[in-house]
């Protein structure tokens, strides 16, 4: 039976968001100023969305938030091969709003740190895309 075309839909379209994310992230860091907290936080969103994707695709409910951890747990719940990568991608969490307002706690992450954000980012989207279907992916 083939999938429901309104779930494919929606499976896409969190991806496609997802993606977005990435290249945000990306530009910031290419930026001839780089922002790497705004790379940060665009690492932490494309995760959020990506996984967030898998749930949709397997009709799995799930609250708004931004917690990795809770988020990356259903989708383990689903698929345990995922959970060494969802288990790293927790420490992102914090960059939904870490950087988002000033605040003399939060001094600017080096670009370095951003980098690696990012890559665990790319990481999980590529592991999502992995266990989906061609037509649920952008």
């Amino acid at each position: 039976m083939p999938p429901d075309a309104k779930r494919v839909e929606d499976t896409r379209a969190w991806l496609i968001k997802a993606a977005r994310d990435l290249k945000a992230g990306e530009a910031a860091l290419a930026a001839p100023e780089p922002i790497p907290e705004d790379a940060m936080f665009h690492a932490q969103q494309a995760v959020e969305k990506a996984l967030k994707a898998l749930l949709i695709w397997h009709d799995e409910p799930f609250r708004k938030t931004h917690d990795l951890r809770e988020v990356g747990t259903q989708c383990v719940g689903l698929d345990p091969s995922l959970a060494a990568v969802c288990e790293r991608a927790e420490l992102l969490t914090p960059f939904a709003w870490q950087f988002r307002y000033p605040d003399e706690l939060s001094p600017e992450p080096p670009t370095a740190d951003a980098r690696q954000a990012l890559d665990l980012a790319r990481e999980v989207y590529e592991a999502v895309l992995a266990r989906l279907p061609g037509e649920a992916r952008p």
